[in-house]
């Protein structure tokens, strides 16, 4: 065998079977390195052994052969070049060396074996990176991965750089790196070491106190010390220490403050492990300090309200508990909080500590504070000598002063401050008393306590007053008196008397008659001693009757004279009407006046008013009084055609119909409507119009307005005519109707226009180098003084034929409105 070229053959399976002739030969390819390709093939009857050729694909040239024995049915080809696509030609010799069948198989060799890997750096704890030379004509790669532990794993890869992941943590490794096509992969490249990092921290971090912060981990195998780093945001702090043990305590921080905490181990080599992810501790939150005390209520329960200070922005939700020494707590995210309930006489030693998600904080000093003190009991009251009273009562503990109120039935108050547990007060004549004492101290009053009533005989009145509030109606008021529970009110005339009862220091006394004198007379009772009939009357008149039958009477467009009916003994008399555009007034001692300057198309409301010393009457009913419409501002006047004219004008205060007239020596013209404007006919051209309007309103008033005369326009000239002039000119003749006026005429075509304007008179006028070939709409106006064209002409159609280049024939095709 050694003598085929340097082929070797390794039998790999040896088989003995037989089998019957005409058996079909196949064969195909097991497996591919860099150098060698594996064949197998089926067992053929009477074959004694197996010669197999080999070539390159696309040679015909054998390059080398190999002959296996007969019970072979794998081998191997070896000493074959990389990357190349082999033919293989297997035949079955029987035992004369003749070929029994035979078939062909193709293969590609493997690339060629790669070079080590160039690097191995660990990416994290789980993953390393390797880099390595790509070869030719290799589709992929596979690293081969081993440690010592029985590891063993290939993973595929495309290209360099490439990650090796679901490592073991600080785990050495061993990589060798294999190249692959379509034909199989080459052998390993020699191996290299890479070695994964620490695997991260997993810290668990608290706070012990409000400046500080405990980390604490689980100790790493290979790690021989330790990085922990905290990051404060707010204050843009940074704290890094490193420690060889599993914990860490870092002190001197913010108190509330927000922390992120990461960290790393390192090994013997100095080797940074993988960083442990973010975690985020809060400092316990400071001490609260100023701590200050007051009384609150809440609704009726007295309350302890503790506020506090804390002197620096703290991060997250901070929660505040108070702590009475009387077993009294309150919560609060922010000061103050609220201890209740409190009552008289007590002592509550009182803190406040702080609290987040990190724990409380140290709690404040001890701050010591008595509540208000209990009311004072055993009220008694002597009257010592006429006209004056003496209040006592009992000391209070924890009390520093008292006040004591006197309150009268009117709502009168007096006080007395003192030391003493006694008070002494005047007792004058119809007072109701009601007395009460409030002890005090550094918090505040107590509460109320028990109380002593005493009443006098009633007094009379003071300062009664007698108003009038309507025609018919007196109110009387007057100070309350003392000890009076009830006020007999009355009010008498020649006729009969009013009576009213009532307990409040007020009284109306109504349907009274106008214009009349009253008695009036108040007297105050109560239970115990009951009226007192010694007090004095006052005397009073009622306010003035209201006129009536009122009557207007026009006395021009602006002015109106009003009149009225009235009885009154004394008054003056006030007349106003009412209306958009305010109020117009006249006055008068008798029974009539004028109101004047009131402007047209106005309604008005008109009352009148008596005035007498004590007040005014009420306003008599209201009369409508409607002035003439207004004139509608300067119309205008627009002719439409030679015979009609539409006149238009803006709105008029008052008015809701118009009769608009046009009139002249040659007739008139006129429209009756309720728009702003009409449309007249049978109006005569060049004649002077005087223009009026009479405008009524909706009840039949009206009013003639005269404007400015209005002047028609000139009249359209008639046989209007178009010759053939010379060369391409045209004259335009036509009939004038007045030697004063001006005119215009025009040719329009198709492609071209032209105009021509004459003086006052003339009747007639040329155009040169008209275009021939083409259909002209002629128009001749009269012009306006201002020398603007009168719009509505009638038009001519005329038809301009060619001779040569000159102008044929002129032809007339009959007339046409403006608008066409």
């Amino acid at each position: 065998m050694g003598a085929l070229k340097g082929l070797v053959a390794f039998i790999l399976v040896c088989i003995y079977t037989q089998v019957s002739a005409e058996t079909a030969f196949t064969a195909s390819a097991f497996a591919e390195t860099s150098r060698s390709v594996t064949l197998r093939w089926d067992s053929y009857p009477g074959a004694s052994s197996y010669l197999i050729s080999v070539s390159l694909d696309g040679s015909q040239d054998v390059i080398a052969f190999v002959q296996f024995g007969g019970n072979t049915v794998m081998g191997t080809v070896n000493s074959l070049s990389p990357n190349n696509i082999y033919v293989f030609t297997l035949q079955p010799l029987d035992v004369n060396q003749d070929p029994l069948n035979i078939t062909t198989v193709w293969s590609l060799t493997a690339p060629e074996v790669m070079d080590p890997i160039q690097t191995v750096k660990p990416k994290d704890s789980q993953t390393l990176m390797v880099e390595f030379n790509s070869v030719t004509g290799a589709t992929h790669y596979i690293v081969r991965v081993q440690n010592s532990a029985g590891f063993f794993r290939e993973d595929t890869i495309s290209s360099s750089p490439a990650e090796i992941i679901s490592l073991t943590p600080y785990t050495e490794y061993t990589l060798s790196i294999m190249a692959g096509n379509d034909g199989g992969r080459s052998q390993p490249s020699p191996s290299v070491t890479g070695m994964t990092v620490l695997p991260p921290l997993q810290p668990i971090t608290s706070s012990p106190s409000n400046d500080s912060i405990l980390i604490s981990w689980n100790p790493m195998g290979g790690a021989v010390q330790y990085t922990v780093i905290l990051y404060e945001d707010f204050s843009n702090t940074t704290v890094k220490q490193n420690t060889s043990g599993t914990n860490l305590t870092v002190s001197g921080l913010d108190a509330g403050a927000l922390f992120t905490v990461m960290g790393y181990g390192w090994d013997a080599q100095q080797r940074k492990g993988e960083a442990s992810l973010y975690v985020n501790q809060t400092t316990r939150p400071p001490t609260p300090d100023s701590v200050q005390v007051a009384v609150a209520t809440i609704g009726e329960q007295a309350a302890l309200s503790v506020s506090w200070e804390i002197k620096r922005e703290l991060h997250g939700s901070v929660e505040y508990r108070v702590m009475s020494s009387q077993n009294l707590t309150c919560s609060a995210s922010s000061s103050p909080c609220v201890l209740s309930p409190v009552t008289c006489g007590e002592v509550h030693v009182i803190q406040v500590t702080a609290s987040n998600d990190a724990g409380p904080g140290y709690p404040s000093s001890h701050v010591e504070f008595i509540t208000f003190p209990c009311p004072p009991k055993s009220l008694s009251l002597v009257e010592s000598v006429e006209g004056n009273c003496t209040l006592s009562w009992a000391p209070e503990p924890y009390a520093e002063n008292y006040t004591a109120y006197v309150k009268t039935g009117d709502g009168g108050e007096e006080t007395c401050n003192t030391t003493s547990h006694n008070c002494t007060y005047r007792c004058q004549c119809g007072y109701m008393f009601h007395m009460y004492v409030f002890a005090y101290n550094h918090a505040g009053s107590s509460p109320p306590g028990p109380s002593v009533n005493h009443t006098t005989l009633p007094c009379c009145p003071e300062d009664v007053s007698v108003s009038p509030v309507s025609t018919d109606t007196l109110e009387i008021t007057w100070t309350a008196s003392r000890g009076a529970d009830l006020y007999e009110t009355r009010a008498a005339d020649l006729w009969r008397v009013v009576l009213c009862n009532d307990t409040a220091p007020v009284c109306a006394l109504s349907d009274l008659s106008c214009d009349s004198t009253y008695s009036v007379l108040v007297t105050p009772c109560n239970d115990l001693s009951g009226c007192n009939p010694k007090c004095k009357s006052h005397t009073k008149d009622t306010a003035p009757c209201a006129p009536t039958d009122i009557r207007l009477v026009p006395k021009n467009s602006s002015c109106v004279s009003v009149s009225w009916t009235a009885t009154n003994r004394a008054a003056n008399y006030s007349v106003s009407a009412v209306g958009e555009d305010g109020v117009h007034t006249c006055t008068a001692s008798g029974n009539s006046c004028d109101i004047a300057g009131l402007p047209c198309g106005s309604v008005y409301q008109v009352s009148a008013t008596a005035t007498g010393a004590v007040g005014q009457s009420l306003p008599s009913y209201w009369e409508r009084l409607e002035t003439e419409p207004c004139c509608p501002a300067s119309p205008t006047v627009h002719q439409v055609t030679q015979a009609m004219t539409n006149v238009s004008w803006s709105d008029a205060k008052g008015a809701s119909t118009f009769v608009t007239t046009l009139t002249s020596p040659r007739g008139h013209a006129s429209c009756h409507t309720r728009d702003y404007h009409c449309l007249m006919g049978c109006i005569t051209c060049g004649t002077n119009y005087t223009v009026t309007m009479e405008a009524f309103s909706h009840s039949g008033r009206s009013v003639n307005c005269t404007y400015q005369g209005f002047s028609s326009s000139a009249c359209c000239p008639s046989g209007v005519r178009v010759y053939k002039m010379s060369g391409n000119s045209l004259r335009l003749h036509w009939r004038t109707t007045g030697s004063e006026h001006r005119y215009v005429a025009q040719l329009t075509g198709s492609n071209n226009s032209y105009n021509c304007t004459t003086s006052a008179g003339e009747s007639s006028c040329d155009i040169a180098d008209v275009q021939c070939g083409d259909a002209y709409h002629v128009v001749v106006a009269p012009l306006t003084p201002e020398g603007s064209q009168v719009s509505f002409c009638t038009q001519r159609l005329y038809s301009v034929t060619c001779t040569e280049s000159d102008i044929g024939t002129v032809i007339y095709r009959g007339k046409r409105s403006l608008d066409q």
